[in-house]
């Protein structure tokens, strides 16, 4: 799940910090564009020191200007202001809101869409590396639902301006950019329907906001996981239910079905649209420390952005379960979680990559991971 899904404009609260000298905001200089990094930016260097730069491409030479960063920071943050030699990947913006000081839900609206999923498989293969010292080859893959990178946000919130009308946020920033609508924003609401089952959703619940991304998501999971008639299934973050109702299909009367849910109204209606399953409303961790105890075939862990995390990833290996599917919006939450598995004999078997949130530097994944070496 995104976290620009519940911002107006994708705007994050900036953690207040320390002065550590004097402060470089709109100081403005050339620099040689590098890699892309976690976050929306590429880095570039700057007599020694790392500037992650906002709306510039690697390889390209721009004038940046800092909008974070004093002289005692390790990093400075900065907006490309000015294009001197530009990557044959850049495209003009189609909305006339993104760019630098301006609105921050959109990361990538200068750059092809289909390299924006290059970029985005870069990302999630470096954080992998970096992370759980794995070397995997990603592919992120498109889905279907949006019509060039626009017109996929099945849910979207503005801000208010004071006098009226609709805002969006700066890039980690609450000041408002007034938009008459978010190029994002789709036409028609969430149906939350899949695969011809209609699920019941609370006003406000969490749903997928790209309409593709219910389907694609069940279908990669159902594939990783191969349920087999008989088998136990244990959905972990369940949500409403999504996952397991699918799952309930395939291991059939014979099997069985958990649901741990944080959010009490989410976990009460997935009984209503996981007949037969079980459900319990509480903190995975603490949920998993009390109960549900013994063995379990397969796991579908969907966690928030900072990922699962040491307790629950050992309770679920406790479990000693023969397949978990990892479902992230986070890369490096979820190379971390590999790299916990790794250390209880888990290893990551295959990894899929969906562009969920294109013009952003969002990505989803679902990884599989089996016990043993092979």
């Amino acid at each position: 799940m995104s976290p620009a899904a519940r911002r107006p404009g994708g705007a994050r609260r900036a953690r207040p910090r320390k002065a550590r000298g004097e402060s470089r905001v709109g100081e403005r200089f050339e620099v040689e564009v590098g890699p892309v990094g976690h976050g929306g930016f590429c880095v570039a260097r700057h007599e020694g020191r790392a500037v992650f730069v906002r709306h510039a491409l690697p390889g390209e030479r721009v004038v940046v200007a800092v909008t974070e960063g004093t002289d005692g920071d390790r990093f400075w943050r900065a907006d490309a202001v000015e294009v001197l030699s530009a990557s044959e990947h850049r495209v003009p913006a189609p909305c006339p809101y993104a760019g630098p000081d301006a609105c921050g839900g959109c990361d990538f609206q200068h750059v092809e869409v289909a390299h924006q999923r290059d970029l985005k498989a870069t990302v999630v293969a470096e954080q992998l590396r970096r992370l759980a010292g794995l070397d995997v080859a990603v592919e992120v893959e498109a889905v279907p639902g949006d019509v060039g990178g626009l017109g996929w946000r099945t849910r979207q919130r503005y801000a208010s301006l004071p006098g009226g009308g609709r805002a969006m946020r700066k890039h980690r920033s609450h000041e408002l950019v007034a938009v008459d609508q978010c190029l994002l924003e789709s036409p028609d609401p969430a149906t939350h329907v899949v695969h011809g089952v209609a699920f019941a959703v609370a006003d406000g619940g969490f749903w997928q906001v790209h309409p593709g991304a219910p389907e694609t998501l069940v279908d990669a999971v159902l594939e990783a996981l191969a349920p087999q008639p008989g088998e136990s299934a244990l959905d972990l973050y369940a949500g409403v239910g999504l996952f397991s109702r699918f799952l309930a299909d395939r291991v059939g009367g014979t099997g069985r079905v958990a649901m741990v849910e944080g959010d009490t109204t989410a976990s009460a209606l997935s009984l209503d649209n996981v007949p037969g399953a079980e459900a319990t409303a509480g903190d995975v961790a603490r949920v998993l420390a009390e109960s549900l105890a013994g063995h379990w075939d397969l796991v579908v862990l969907d966690p928030p952005r900072e990922g699962a995390k040491r307790a629950v990833v050992e309770q679920v290996v406790a479990r000693t379960p023969r397949a978990v599917a990892h479902v992230a919006c986070d890369p490096a939450a979820l190379a971390r979680d590999v790299a916990i598995f790794a250390e209880h004999g888990y290893r990551l078997a295959s990894l899929r990559a969906f562009d969920l949130f294109p013009m952003t530097h969002h990505v989803e994944c679902v990884a599989l991971l089996l016990p043993g070496d092979d």
